[in-house]
């Protein structure tokens, strides 16, 4: 496929609310389901993009993302390992307070994450999400994560896999990142559905 005459926008989408996620709770590969609040923001989505016309919809294969993508009324989806969430190792389902009065001043960001993944493995995998897009071309829509939505989001950005920290993202959202010419830019971000004609 020709990319230049078919360049890729993404459709980025955090799941939906889940207990651990309302509590603030870190949840990488745990597979937390939906709470019926994030139920229904999924339900929300589908009015809100059923106009779009995906050339694909790349899904991680943990269950929140994959039932958000359902509910959104999305079809033929393709499940994505790359985008599952960011791997916390030992800190899996502690709360940042939780982590700090152990190591002040902890961030994902900014400390090393012991037993899980590092910031730059994480990017690594988001370039391969970048890249299985670009191949496609046309809107790609990404149902995911909070933590790996932000590094992906840096990493179409061209910056460092720490500069995610300045992307707030909130459960059931929609963002779009496409480009400014040929800069790599966002577009929309974090924006709830109720304010979605900006995506016409």
């Amino acid at each position: 496929m020709d990319n230049c005459s078919k360049p890729v926008t993404l459709y980025i989408f955090r799941h939906g609310q889940t207990a651990w996620s309302r509590l603030g709770q870190h949840t990488g590969r745990t597979d937390i389901p939906l709470t019926d609040t994030g139920r229904e923001q999924a339900r929300a989505l589908r009015n809100a993009i059923a106009h779009i016309d995906f050339s694909a919809i790349l899904v991680s294969p943990l269950s929140r993302a994959r039932e958000t993508a359902e509910l959104a009324g999305m079809k033929d989806v393709r499940i994505c390992a790359d985008l599952s969430e960011f791997h916390y190792g030992n800190y899996e389902g502690l709360t940042t307070e939780q982590i700090r009065k152990e190591v002040p001043g902890w961030t994902v960001w900014t400390h090393p994450t012991d037993g899980g993944e590092t910031l730059a493995q994480a990017a690594e995998r988001c370039k391969n999400v970048i890249d299985t897009a670009t191949g496609i071309g046309g809107k790609v829509a990404v149902f995911a994560h909070g933590h790996i939505l932000r590094i992906l989001t840096a990493t179409w950005l061209e910056l460092k896999p720490q500069e995610g920290k300045h992307f707030m993202l909130d459960t059931s959202t929609i963002s779009v990142l496409s480009h400014e010419r040929e800069t790599p830019a966002i577009k929309i971000w974090n924006s709830p559905t109720d304010l979605i004609s900006a995506l016409s």
